[in-house]
């Protein structure tokens, strides 16, 4: 008698290796790809809080106004996809209510826009592809994959320089839990512009070229851990002149204590950043938990049949000689 390999056994155990091969590629190669930047993002934030700014028709600071931040963030697909690199659109316009709803950004208190360009993995600048304006640190409009318990170098773009964020244990954002960091910028001088002098205290000189000084009552950012997507922020800008080599502020442009993301834009965050831990925890954990447990018990019941399972052929005679 001899013993011959049952197609079942041959089935299962060659569905176990590939199970088992599968949860590996999950695990350790698709996994960290999946960790990357988006290209094709387009997202709209919202901050709402009351203020002082300064009104140009009234020529006067006007105080507990109702301000508005809104910042648009498209990605630039095509010019992502040649350089391999993230590059974001972000368009950041101030508001009151004189300004809402702005037809056309350039209508607003404040509009900016920039081209941010970092690398997809890591979160870093990339210095390339018509980056404005040049920017360091670690965190902007995300944080990096895989946020860490430690400090953060945030880059403040009204500062023009990174401020240091501070770890402040967890917080709850519409029931999703994230890390807090915090921070606040002390008064720092950020450039010059030409004004009138009467504006001021000098209303002998027709114009000077009075000082722009910039603070942050506070900042306060709440992160995803795993996705790095910020799930709240809360921001308190003060931007205010003063005549050259003063110490005192003459003119307040705009000074908020907090001005903080709207309920709406929160729960948009939360969604985001639910679905995207939904993909990772699926090509992370639960893909190569599952493929490994079906590989190993398919390999396991392969092997079993293929030691026990016989086929009994009559053995062949030998002839008489």
């Amino acid at each position: 008698m001899r013993r011959t390999a049952s197609p079942v056994s041959l089935v299962l155990l060659g569905s176990g290796t590939f199970l088992l091969v599968l949860a590996a590629l999950l695990a350790w190669y698709v996994e960290p790809r999946a960790q990357r930047t988006p290209i094709d993002t387009d997202v709209t934030t919202v901050f709402t809080g009351r203020g002082s700014y300064f009104d140009t028709l009234k020529v006067k600071t006007v105080k507990n106004e109702p301000i508005t931040v809104t910042r648009q963030v498209r990605g630039d697909v095509a010019d992502s996809e040649a350089s391999g690199r993230a590059i974001w659109e972000v368009s950041t316009s101030v508001d009151t209510k004189a300004s809402l709803p702005a037809a056309d950004p350039r209508d607003a208190l404040q509009w900016t826009r920039e081209r941010w360009v970092t690398d997809r993995t890591t979160n870093r600048p990339v210095h390339c592809c018509d980056e404005s304006p040049v920017f360091e640190g670690e965190a902007y409009l995300k944080f990096p994959f895989g946020v860490e318990k430690r400090p953060y170098r945030w880059w403040d773009s009204t500062l023009g320089a990174t401020v240091e964020l501070a770890y402040r244990g967890t917080k709850r954002v519409q029931g999703h839990e994230g890390y807090r960091f915090t921070a606040r910028v002390d008064a720092v001088r950020t450039g010059t512009r030409q004004v009138p002098g009467r504006l001021v205290g000098k209303p002998e000189t027709s114009q000077v070229m009075a000082e722009e000084w910039y603070a942050n009552h506070g900042i306060e950012l709440v992160a995803d851990r795993r996705t790095g997507r910020i799930l709240f922020a809360a921001i308190g800008p003060r931007k205010t002149l003063r005549v050259p080599g003063g110490d005192t502020d003459e003119v307040v442009l705009l000074d908020s204590e907090r001005i903080a993301f709207t309920e709406r834009t929160q729960k948009k965050q939360v969604e985001l950043a639910t679905a995207d831990n939904r993909k990772l925890v699926l090509v992370g954990l639960t893909g190569p938990l599952v493929a490994g447990v079906l590989g190993l018990s398919l390999g396991a019941a392969g092997v079993l049949l293929l030691v026990r399972g016989r086929r009994r052929t009559p053995a062949p005679e030998l002839s008489a000689t």
